[in-house]
């Protein structure tokens, strides 16, 4: 088959499967992979002790995200409405979407758990991108705002008004089975420097497109997992990432490892208390009925409750940052994504500068 045609039947599976992608659960880790041991993914726990509910409690009490809110912490819910900035819109310029694959056989980081697979790149260049000037991105996660061009359209809307910069979005799918737990539970710079050394210098041969090297021009996105590793990457290499974008992040003990004796739980439980503040900008996101939402937070194993301490720390460190609890909704829930990706991007890219504003 034709690989360009190929590359339209994958994109056509990914845009039916992304909505289960949104509101997907950790994949099962592969202990076996050899690079940190995983725990597999929902389990029975302990259940939930009165001082956990106790603290559940207050979030109900956050007080409502509204347009221009700074940092802190807020409430949304319990009814959604999708952001008008997803449709598309006539009269403004229309990027272009450019897709190519990597076999993993070439890659020398990730070449496969089971056996090799193909891994689908998107990258939205904006109609409004000149060629040779480094341009700002998104590294998007599961391939996250490809269905329905929905990450494209909200950047053309947003550029179109200047209301963010002008921007490339590269949204990477992830490996298969255990691949993605391997990618992106474990906590480490493996991911961010493939990333970096395999995906995309490839980006830019294919698309001719320049990166930016600054990484107050860079961003992570990603969901459940794929939220943990937007902040490993830039937590390990904060000389590349400054700003982070995270639903129903995984920052629980899901993958430990020699880094990471308790997985991802390590960011509110140690990596942020015990460092000093990195230059980062930090936009995140949990639901009320998460997973693990009524399970004891001493098994690390909360979503919810980990956030909620993420998010503590964030403050007392003095991180910009939002965090946004979701009122009637659960884990990485497509309704709240549809109605808080513009205005967290707009957070997210704040106080970068864009071009005739």
């Amino acid at each position: 088959m034709n690989r360009r045609l190929l590359a339209s039947v994958i994109t056509c599976f990914v845009i039916a499967s992304v909505g289960s992608i949104l509101a997907q659960d950790p994949a099962v880790p592969a202990a076996r992979s050899g690079r940190g041991a995983g725990k597999g993914g929902q389990r029975a726990g302990n259940p939930a002790t009165p001082e956990d509910l106790a603290d559940l409690a207050k979030l109900a009490n956050l007080p409502p995200l509204v347009k221009d809110s700074g940092d802190g912490d807020f409430s949304i819910g319990p009814d959604y409405t999708p952001g008008p900035e997803e449709k598309q819109r006539l009269g403004i310029p229309h990027g272009k979407l450019i897709e190519f694959f990597m076999n993993s056989t070439s890659s020398k980081v990730f070449p496969g758990v089971d056996a090799p697979f193909e891994r689908l790149v998107s990258v939205y260049i904006p109609a409004q991108y000149v060629p040779g000037r480094p341009a700002p991105f998104i590294f998007s996660a599961d391939s996250y705002g490809l269905r329905d061009r929905q990450l494209a359209n909200i950047l053309d809307n947003m550029i179109a008004d200047r209301r963010l910069p002008v921007m490339v979005a590269v949204m990477v799918a992830n490996g298969p089975g255990p691949e993605r737990s391997l990618e992106y539970d474990t906590v480490s710079p493996v991911f961010a420097d493939f990333v970096e050394t395999e995906i995309l210098p490839r980006l830019e041969k294919e698309t001719g497109v320049t990166l930016t090297k600054d990484p107050e021009g860079r961003m992570t996105y990603g969901g459940s997992s794929g939220g943990a590793m937007a902040l490993t990457m830039a937590w390990y290499r904060t000389e590349r990432y400054h700003r982070v974008l995270s639903y129903s992040g995984t920052f629980v003990d899901l993958r430990e490892g020699p880094e990471a004796p308790h997985g991802a739980y390590e960011y509110p439980e140690h990596f942020f208390p015990d460092n000093p503040v990195k230059p980062l900008r930090i936009w995140m996101h949990v639901s009320e009925n998460d997973i693990g939402a009524k399970s004891a937070s001493a098994d690390r194993r909360n979503w919810v409750i980990a956030n909620q301490r993420l998010a503590g720390v964030l403050k007392a460190k003095g991180y910009h940052y939002q965090f946004v609890y979701a009122k009637n909704a659960g884990h990485v829930d497509a309704k709240v994504i549809r109605q808080t990706l513009p205005q967290a991007l707009e957070y997210v890219w704040k106080d970068y500068p864009i071009s005739g504003k």
